[in-house]
């Protein structure tokens, strides 16, 4: 079964949604090939960043901090430490390249492991990854080749792939993130919880005719209202 996640390197919920649904497939027990394809909340962000907070306060105002407050507990329960104290808002059309080359040359699991190192740099270790320097050190860490990846940066490869991904979707539909498309055909939109994901993972796998080995089991309640971002 193949999944294309629709998601951002500067969004919580695509964190969040990442976890959830990684212990979903664990419990399927089915072949699941997971395809990160990229969404750019705020396209326009600067390329030197600036404090999180800072910003979040003038796009949301006072509330902004509950906002933080409220995806930081939810992280605990997924094992994330969210510090939005010394997370930057960042533009993050460098990372979509870099997971670019990651799925293409490298494969699905490796590119599964640069999205989930680039979420943990900026939202847990406040790094810059609008910045070409400390990209190469989190895609090296993740088995990226660190020639390979210095070359890549200091040009333009990938970057009209990567624009024609973001085009294309706008043109699906895809308006906020995280979105799982599941065979081309079923999409769930949301960091839904973990109950819910299997659930879809197994009713896709009845329509296509491919099975898991884990139970599929009831969804726990209805999707998260404020499970998704959108700008």
């Amino acid at each position: 079964m193949k999944v294309e996640i629709y998601s951002d390197i500067a969004c919580p919920w695509c964190y969040i949604g990442k976890r959830r649904f990684d212990r979903a497939v664990a419990r399927f027990g089915g072949e699941v090939e997971v395809v990160y394809r990229p969404y750019q909340l705020v396209p326009d962000a600067p390329a030197t960043a600036s404090p999180h907070r800072a910003w979040l306060a003038e796009r949301y105002g006072p509330q902004s901090r509950a906002m933080d407050d409220r995806v930081a507990e939810l992280g605990k329960a997924e094992g994330i430490d969210f510090d939005f104290d010394a997370a930057l808002h960042a533009n993050t059309f460098l990372g979509h390249r870099l997971l670019h080359l990651a799925g293409t040359e490298y494969g699905a699991e490796v590119q599964g492991e640069l999205k989930e190192a680039l979420l943990k740099a900026h939202f847990s270790d406040g790094v810059d990854v609008g910045d070409r320097a400390a990209l190469t050190e989190v895609a090296v860490a993740a088995g990226l080749d660190r020639a390979r990846v210095t070359e890549y940066l200091a040009g333009d490869e990938g970057a009209a792939e990567v624009r024609a991904q973001l085009v294309e979707g706008r043109q699906l539909g895809i308006s906020a993130v995280p979105t799982f498309v599941f065979e081309g055909t079923w999409a769930v939109q949301g960091g839904q919880e973990t109950e819910t994901f299997l659930e879809v993972l197994q009713q896709v796998a009845t329509e296509t005719g491919t099975t898991g080995t884990g139970p599929a089991g009831p969804a726990e309640g209805e999707a998260c209202a404020d499970g998704a971002c959108a700008i």
